[in-house]
């Protein structure tokens, strides 16, 4: 959707949690309790008043068993009104840019005024589930009503019937073409002939800059401190290796293909993580005197095969920049979140690509090259983590605070999305 009405969106601040890089044994917050301490901070900040939010939006893609409407939990647990309605949205990674996008088209419609949109997953806290085995076994035993039925149906017990369901692995797999995240990322690495060095060099990069973000301070207005239930304070995204080497990145075994490049140092890293940001129509911004980040000037989404998910931002870009009426020289800054080294590496690749532009994007020629010195300049996905639900909202966020501090007057925030679509937002000041 282009934005173009006599309505317009503003992106007024935002924060986000630290990314925490998720392991096996669940970490110290639920993604609810991520969600509730984004919005509580965010709200904290600007000078708005809580029955003056309208809507709630949060994008979220594993939730937990008791945590079905998050937006709505944390909504309340932050402290907002009870009578402000909120939404739960999902599209994959996308789900936190789309969150943002759902708030911004409610105040476009006139429907709101303020909106509080983001994202949040708790990746080590995703639901682990019966199987289906399991789950008759339990049902037909419940069912039971004699000593006899009981044994009957307790000999029918097999091992594989303990095997969970991993939601989280689920996720990061595509059921349409049976293939892992990973492994659609092997695919560009053969489309584009993207070598493994190429792949390892751009992780360090992403490490580098968002280890050179955080010693000058690039990402203290963004990250709020949080504390756990045992009073450890946490105040950085603890997945970046500011002493990782292009010898240690190599050293690494391939992750999905034996025979293949895309390793779990040039892949994003597994994470918790909540983003929230405050949208405003102008007149709520003239009304409560609040200077914006930026104007949210339009969203694209878009689908392709899904072998080739990764290709998701040049698609999304692509019909975003068409819509606008712009070039992609227009664009003064882009952050397209780094599912895997390679997947933005063959972004890259396909924009420039005379041919990729018009068989399979439809336009005249080829997009044009993106300048590494505009992209993601604090560092990606690579180095400070993708909790699903939260990345699309994180990336916008980012964008336009790096905007603000660049100058530009123009920004793009893209990223791919499992099951084969790509999403895109424009930003301006």
């Amino acid at each position: 959707m282009s934005y173009q009405t006599q309505r317009r969106v503003y992106l007024v601040d935002g924060v986000r949690t630290p990314f925490l890089r998720a392991t096996a044994i669940p970490g110290p917050f639920t993604a609810v309790a991520l969600a509730q301490r984004a919005l509580a901070a965010l709200m904290e900040r600007v000078d708005v008043a809580r029955e003056a939010v309208d809507e709630v939006v949060m994008g979220c893609v594993l939730p937990g068993p008791v945590e079905v409407n998050i937006a709505r939990v944390a909504a309340l647990r932050a402290g907002l009104d009870k009578a402000t309605p909120a939404l739960t949205v999902n599209r994959v990674c996308g789900s936190g840019m789309q969150a943002i996008d759902t708030a911004a088209r409610a105040i476009l419609l006139g429907e709101a005024e303020v909106v509080l949109a983001g994202g949040v997953e708790s990746m080590s806290h995703a639901p682990v589930t019966l199987n289906n085995g399991m789950k008759t076994f339990l049902a037909l035993y419940g069912r039971a009503r004699t000593l006899k039925e009981r044994l009957r149906v307790l000999a029918s017990f097999r091992p594989a019937y303990l095997k969970p369901v991993e939601s989280m692995w689920c996720a990061l797999s595509d059921p349409v073409v049976n293939m892992r995240m990973g492994d659609t990322a092997e695919v560009l690495a053969r489309k584009f002939a993207i070598r493994r060095e190429e792949m390892d060099a751009f992780a360090l990069r992403s490490h580098r800059r968002a280890a050179a973000a955080w010693e000058e301070g690039r990402f203290d207005e963004e990250v709020i401190a949080i504390t756990d239930g045992e009073g450890r304070t946490l105040a950085r995204d603890n997945g970046v290796r500011a002493d990782t080497t292009a010898e240690k990145l190599a050293r690494l075994k391939p992750a999905f293909d034996p025979a293949g490049a895309v390793t779990a140092g040039n892949s994003s890293q597994l994470t918790d993580g909540a983003c929230a940001v405050l949208l405003m129509s102008e007149e709520a911004l003239r009304r409560h005197g609040l200077t914006p980040l930026a104007r949210i000037e339009g969203c694209a989404w878009a689908g392709l095969e899904p072998r080739e998910m990764g290709l998701g931002p040049a698609h999304a870009m692509a019909r975003l920049l068409a819509r606008g009426g712009l070039a992609l020289s227009d664009i003064d800054l882009l952050e397209i979140n780094e599912a895997f080294a390679v997947q933005v590496l063959a972004v890259t690749r396909a924009l420039r690509d005379e041919a990729y532009c018009r068989e399979v994007l439809g336009l005249e020629g080829a997009l044009g090259d993106i300048d590494p010195e505009r992209l993601n300049v604090d560092g990606g996905a690579i180095a400070l983590g993708h909790p699903l639900g939260a990345s699309g909202a994180r990336i916008v966020l980012h964008l336009a605070r790096a905007m603000a501090r660049e100058g530009a007057a123009r920004g793009v925030a893209s990223l791919c999305i499992g099951g084969g679509q790509g999403g895109a937002m424009l930003l301006h000041r």
